[in-house]
């Protein structure tokens, strides 16, 4: 074994042991705070395209739960400001802006967990107007993701405050 290669062999037994010393636990892993939680939490299912975009990310991360002990309600709004705008008033890029409330319950429907994600995306409007119908769906799947990424990231971090 070369030096390098035991120095690259020794920093990452170092890098290791630094994790484990601090507590760190994967969250899906034995005992980490999301073990078991995949299929357990039920989503209201969607009533808009935009909302269909956010259960199935959420049903991709947390699994598509049947018969579950927790259910997901949620609420999205959007909201598309103009960004870049020429000096003959025309608009050639957009900013859209998402709220996603939510609130956990138990089975006999007590709040487990409530709160609101933010995010955004962005999109041009420099093409035709297939073009720019076609970035603007993109945009609105892309920040349905986003939304939906940051949720389940928020509910491993506190699923130990909430799971028995």
């Amino acid at each position: 074994m070369s030096l390098s290669d035991r120095r690259t062999l020794l920093a990452g037994m170092a890098a290791a042991a630094l994790v484990a010393g601090c507590g760190f636990a994967p969250a899906y892993g034995p005992g980490g705070a999301a073990e078991g939680l995949r299929g357990q939490i039920a989503v209201d299912d969607p009533g808009t395209k935009a909302e269909f975009a956010l259960v199935e990310r959420l049903e991709n991360r947390l699994g598509r739960a049947g018969a579950a002990p927790y259910r997901l309600s949620y609420r999205v709004e959007t909201d598309t400001d103009r960004l870049g705008i020429t000096s003959k008033q025309e608009t050639t890029r957009y900013n859209l802006m998402g709220r996603l409330s939510y609130q956990l319950r138990n089975l006999d429907g007590d709040v487990l967990g409530s709160g609101e994600i933010t995010g955004f995306t962005a999109y041009s409007a420099t093409g035709s107007t297939l073009a720019t119908l076609t970035a603007e769906r993109d945009a609105e799947n892309r920040l349905m993701v986003i939304l939906a990424d940051k949720l389940v990231s928020r509910l491993l971090v506190t699923a130990s405050d909430w799971r028995p």
